[in-house]
């Protein structure tokens, strides 16, 4: 098992020519970006599961990638945790300038943190949907984006024979 600055330290070392000390202290600055200063010596089996999220995003910002991707980031977490790593999402996002694209179910997440979003369709795996949720949600009738906006509350139907019409908001 690897500590926490050394799993931040794999893509430095691999892709960069950075002396040991610089890919040290950069490892410190990516985890103290997260919240996570002063943990580089532990180990994943020694910290939260939040805790983990948060090295993973450190981890994840080795590079300073242009984008970053995400695959339902708050799976697995209370609802305050989340919340938590919602709020570092965004404030990574805004002081980095970052690309941000998370894949998620989480409505609260996806509020909190999208300012574009795009709804695919199970059957057809087609766009139904883009725009800001907030929009979308208060605009548009396509039945499946509004189910799923509302958690079913909307009980918007299909009548049988109808293709929806999708929603695209600039």
């Amino acid at each position: 098992s690897m500590t926490l600055a050394e799993n931040i330290a794999i893509p430095l070392e691999e892709y960069t020519d950075l002396k040991p000390k610089q890919i040290r202290e950069l490892a410190s600055l990516k985890l103290s970006l997260v919240g996570l200063a002063g943990f580089e010596d532990y180990y994943p089996s020694e910290i939260s599961g939040g805790m983990l999220k948060r090295a993973g995003l450190a981890r994840a910002m080795a590079l300073d990638p242009e984008i970053l991707f995400f695959d339902e980031p708050s799976a697995g977490l209370d609802p305050i945790s989340a919340a938590l790593l919602d709020e570092l999402i965004i404030e990574l996002r805004n002081s980095l300038g970052s690309t941000v694209v998370i894949v998620t179910h989480e409505l609260a997440s996806i509020f909190a943190v999208a300012n574009n979003s795009v709804f695919l369709d199970a059957e057809t795996k087609t766009m139904i949907a883009t725009g800001d949720p907030k929009r979308l949600l208060a605009e548009c009738e396509n039945p499946t984006v509004k189910n799923f906006l509302t958690r079913g509350e909307a009980h918007a139907k299909t009548s049988p024979g109808e293709t929806p019409e999708p929603c695209f908001l600039a």
